[in-house]
């Protein structure tokens, strides 16, 4: 077999591969405290969760991310909350450790409740990263030093401030209160890239978070096929 037929073989037969791990049918739920966590929606793989969820024993749910785009992890509540109780009081405390496995290094990272798939949650729905008396020992990373909690008109925060290499691992703290009856919620989240920037023609290059610092249009390099006394 010609070596160029070989290639493409050996690269389809690799692509299947990652498509059929990444697949619903290969999908992985686990069991921690009252909850169970799964990858069933695809894009990512769970690889286990332990822990009963409370503040000094959160839930510790590990992920594989192979690529950026965003995914969506299916988290079902397995026992009936008392709904009269305070919000504070039916805290998920969840710990996330994710390992980049994608090629490309991460600025940020984006989480945002949902109630219904593909819907953000809205305040009337009960579901929020504990909107109420929140503490900034709720919510942290080991990796990223800031973070945006934005609770209207969606539950969503944005972890800033830090970078994640290929092959490396973020760990991010979350509470979650969801003192409504229902059983099923999703958890998205998206990866942030960092991108390389051209400072000087032909001299360096810089790193720049677009999500964070935005770069302006007079910041842009002269192109090459222009003479520089014309920039």
């Amino acid at each position: 077999m010609p070596r160029r037929h070989t290639y493409c073989l050996a690269r389809a037969l690799l692509l299947a591969a990652a498509a059929a791990l990444l697949s619903p049918a290969s999908a992985a739920e686990f069991f921690a405290g009252d909850y169970s966590f799964s990858d069933e929606l695809g894009g990512f793989r769970l690889l286990g969760a332990s822990g009963t969820g409370s503040m000094d024993d959160p839930v510790v749910v590990r992920e594989e991310f192979l690529s950026v785009e965003p995914v969506t992890l299916v988290i079902r509540r397995h026992h009936e909350l008392n709904i009269d109780r305070h919000p504070a009081q039916s805290q998920l405390t969840l710990v996330k450790e994710i390992v980049n496995l994608s090629d490309r290094i991460w600025a940020g990272f984006d989480v945002e409740l949902q109630e219904f798939l593909d819907k953000p949650s809205t305040y009337s729905d009960g579901l929020s990263f504990k909107q109420f008396a929140s503490q900034p020992q709720d919510v942290h990373s080991d990796t990223f030093t800031l973070n945006d909690r934005r609770f209207e008109p969606y539950d969503r925060i944005s972890f800033r401030g830090g970078s994640v290499d290929p092959g490396g691992t973020v760990r991010i703290q979350l509470a979650v209160t969801d003192p409504t009856p229902v059983s099923e919620f999703y958890l998205r989240q998206d990866p942030n890239l960092v991108s390389v920037e051209l400072v000087k023609p032909g001299r360096s290059f810089a790193l720049v978070d677009r999500a964070f610092a935005p770069v302006r249009s007079a910041a842009r390099p002269c192109p090459r096929a222009v003479r520089p006394s014309r920039c």
